[in-house]
């Protein structure tokens, strides 16, 4: 039973929550080390435009057709444009050269947003959705999952959450 819990929609954009804040913290300890710091910044950039993918094209949606009229509704538009807003900031950064000066302080303000991004969708949404009748957060997670896998090929992110899966 601890597999299927672990495999739902949810959990699945909680796993990769938790990725990410690793990539950020271990950023914010290599900040004089400009080569190790670029390559955490594609990193996380890479794994944040998966994230994205799978939120906007099929988590949202769901959310959204299952929920109604309810006050979730404010919580998905606020969260859209916040992933608008992320969408921009990594365009910036995969724009800049690796010496750019402004580059860690795009990089810094990234962050920052995403932490308040990823603190309202734990906190405020990811509670209501738990809720909503009509939405199956297993099949919804099988769904992302083979998304995601198809995205991280697409795009040559390797699978190292994968392998680790596999295992648990």
């Amino acid at each position: 039973m601890p597999k299927a819990k672990k495999d739902d929609a949810i959990e699945l954009l909680k796993q990769d929550h938790r990725e990410v804040e690793g990539l950020f913290k271990e950023f914010e300890q290599l900040e004089d080390d400009q080569d190790a710091a670029g390559q955490v910044i594609e990193t996380a950039c890479a794994e944040l435009k998966i994230h994205d993918r799978i939120e906007t094209e099929i988590f949202y949606p769901a959310v959204r057709e299952a929920a109604g009229k309810e006050e979730i509704e404010d919580l998905l538009d606020e969260a859209e444009v916040e992933h608008d807003t992320v969408r921009e900031l990594i365009q910036k950064l995969e724009s800049m050269e690796p010496i750019d000066d402004k580059r860690q302080a795009h990089f810094t303000v990234l962050m920052e947003y995403v932490k308040h991004h990823v603190k309202e969708e734990e906190k405020e949404m990811f509670p209501q959705v738990k809720k909503l009748k009509a939405l199956d957060l297993q099949a919804l997670g099988a769904e992302m999952k083979e998304r995601k896998t198809a995205l991280m090929a697409e795009m040559g992110v390797e699978a190292a959450q994968e392998s680790e899966d596999e295992t648990a």
